[in-house]
């Protein structure tokens, strides 16, 4: 989510910027903090391209992706220092950078992803990140979707959301699972944190995340056990993805939901 601090000569050069309303917040909230060493908790493009154009030290970048991890190896390898690192693991492992401390780390989107790599841990993970939490954590997810409200915007975000899911279960695969802002701060506390600052971000949804959402349902159709469901699907998600463009058109954005971000420090 941006880039718009002073310091450009400390960038890695010709890294594009990232404009991000969650970053930036994140930004304003760091303030003249120094970013030092910076832990990427659970990484992905977005997140790295931003970590990238900080002024950290150096940063180490975990996922549990195998796959994302050579993606982004490809991807951003040439301009890692040689203090960065990419690491692929699991936050159920002890052993997974043990012992070691960073000035700042991201959990960006983490915490709807565990369900995924390490289903039922979600109300462990902040004792987990805790011993390598020496300056201050951000964390950044997305509320639970509400299953009312939201006017025709809302049903056609519900509608994608619910077919998704429905596409990935029926794949044999994981849903992610959200988590609304007052649980991530009741379950930062009791891992010993003390909250210094939470916000809410009205999300306004746009073509890209329609077709995002929907191009995940059809990369599930193979998978599915009965080819003419596969086939119907495929025809439902094509109808959906029209109605929800011409939507998205009508109104300007689909405007529903939010995100949120919390800044918090070792208690």
């Amino acid at each position: 989510m941006l880039r718009l601090r002073p310091r450009i000569a400390a960038r890695l050069t010709a890294t594009p910027p990232v404009d991000d309303a969650l970053f930036r917040q994140i930004e304003a909230w760091q303030g003249a903090r120094p970013w030092g060493r910076m832990l990427d908790a659970g990484t992905g493009e977005h997140s790295l391209r931003w970590i990238l154009g900080l002024s950290t030290t150096a940063w180490t970048a975990v996922t549990g992706d195998p796959g994302r991890h050579e993606d982004l190896q490809r991807a951003w390898g040439p301009r890692m220092r040689p203090a960065d690192r990419l690491v692929t693991g699991n936050w159920t492992d002890p052993e997974l950078l043990a012992g070691e401390r960073y000035d700042t780390v991201l959990a960006d989107y983490l915490l709807g992803a565990l369900d995924g790599f390490s289903p039922y841990f979600q109300d462990r993970i902040f004792h987990r990140l805790r011993p390598h939490v020496a300056g201050r954590l951000y964390v950044v997810g997305l509320a639970p979707i509400d299953d009312e409200g939201g006017g025709e915007a809302g049903d056609i975000v519900r509608a994608i959301a619910r077919l998704r899911d429905a596409c990935i279960l029926l794949a044999g695969h994981r849903c992610y699972r959200e988590y609304p802002l007052d649980w991530v701060h009741r379950h930062l506390v009791a891992a010993g944190f003390r909250v210094i600052h939470r916000r809410r971000v009205p999300i306004v949804y746009g073509p890209r995340w329609i077709d995002g959402q929907l191009d995940v349902c059809l990369r599930k159709l193979p998978c599915f056990p009965d080819p003419d469901l596969a086939e119907a699907t495929r025809r439902r998600v094509e109808e959906l993805r029209r109605t929800a463009r011409d939507a998205c058109d009508r109104l300007g954005g689909l405007r529903f939901g939010h995100d949120w971000l919390v800044a918090a420090e070792p208690g």
